[in-house]
């Protein structure tokens, strides 16, 4: 059974940079498989889908983060990371990655995804 854990969040100042990661682990698993998409949720909000990436390595990026936002995979590692530059205090949220089997496991809806990882926490201060 293919398993997703996020690492990397925590307590950051307005303007400065941090890397999320999402690991896979699990007997055999393959991400190269899988569709990995990043989501964010803030308290009081929905869950919002803030990137994307192929099982090659295409990019996507919501309107809101382009520009901010680089994602990228090692599928070797079994990892997929999120860097986020010019922190601002309105990207605090819980920071999840969530992954499906190719075709699948592209976009913002998070229905496309049927696994997920538990979260961690990103907080920017002003």
């Amino acid at each position: 059974q293919v398993q997703f854990a996020e690492s990397g969040g925590g307590l950051v100042q307005s303007g400065g940079s941090l890397t999320v990661s999402c690991t896979a682990s699990g007997i055999g698993v393959m991400l190269d498989i899988y569709g990995i998409g990043w989501f964010r949720q803030a308290p009081g909000k929905e869950r919002e889908g803030v990137s994307c990436i192929s099982r090659d390595g295409t990019p996507y990026y919501a309107n809101s983060v382009k520009g901010r936002f680089t994602v990228s995979r090692d599928n070797a590692k079994k990892e997929v990371y999120l860097k986020i530059d010019s922190l601002k205090p309105d990207d605090t949220a819980v920071y999840f990655c969530a992954a499906e089997k190719w075709p699948h496991g592209l976009g913002r809806d998070p229905r496309q995804y049927g696994y997920w990882g538990q979260g961690t926490q990103v907080t920017v201060s002003s």
